[in-house]
């Protein structure tokens, strides 16, 4: 069992490594509006992980409901994050004081809900912990709750990978400019707003 536990750590964190939207979102944030927004957004995306683990592990997966409505998914999916690009941009052209305040009070419930969503809108997700679970082979064929427990792993390995990068964030925050800042909003807001779109056009005509 622990074996398979490790093992669920280490896929974990593979799956969360990789900086892609969500990752700049959540350095994003964590620059912006403090370790506990970063943290929030961090743990949103890897309870979303989490929550289709779970959904493969109990067979839900098998029933065909997730790919049903994969498509609405991934539309709501698209503009909001779209829509959470735009607010981004928004801090780059907006005027900024020159002298660095402190970073503003932000909902970590809101910062964890919209990085849970995001993430659970898109349903291809699913089919990694589907291949996960499948793959557990002979050695967890005769353990009980085995896929529970990979499940577990791949939540603290994602979670942990978040903590890490929440960390840097703040790291490099305290040594670079406040004018270095305010083009991660540029960065940052034109690669969400991007990628919402696609996702957006995806879903009406794919």
């Amino acid at each position: 069992m622990v074996e398979i536990f490790v093992k669920g750590l280490g896929v974990g964190l593979a799956i969360a490594a990789p900086v892609g939207p969500i990752g700049l979102l959540c350095i994003r944030r964590s620059v912006a509006d403090g370790r506990g927004a970063g943290l929030a957004t961090g743990f949103g995306a890897a309870a979303a992980d989490g929550t289709y683990g779970l959904l493969v592990a109990v067979g839900v997966s098998a029933t065909g409901v997730l790919t049903r409505y994969a498509t609405p998914m991934q539309l709501f999916g698209g503009l909001l994050i779209a829509w959470l690009g735009l607010m981004t941009l928004r801090g780059f052209f907006a005027a900024r004081p020159k002298e660095i305040a402190a970073p503003p009070t932000k909902s970590v419930f809101s910062a964890f809900a919209t990085t849970y969503l995001l993430t659970l809108s898109n349903p291809t997700t699913v089919l990694a912990f589907a291949g996960m679970v499948a793959g557990l082979g002979a050695a967890a064929s005769g353990a009980a709750n085995a896929a529970y427990w990979l499940v577990a792993g791949v939540f603290l390995g994602s979670a942990l990978w978040w903590l890490i990068l929440v960390h840097a964030a703040l790291w490099a925050r305290a040594r670079i400019a406040q004018d270095t800042l305010r083009w991660l909003d540029l960065i940052a807001g034109t690669i969400l707003f991007v990628w919402g779109i696609s996702l957006t056009f995806g879903a009406i005509w794919g």
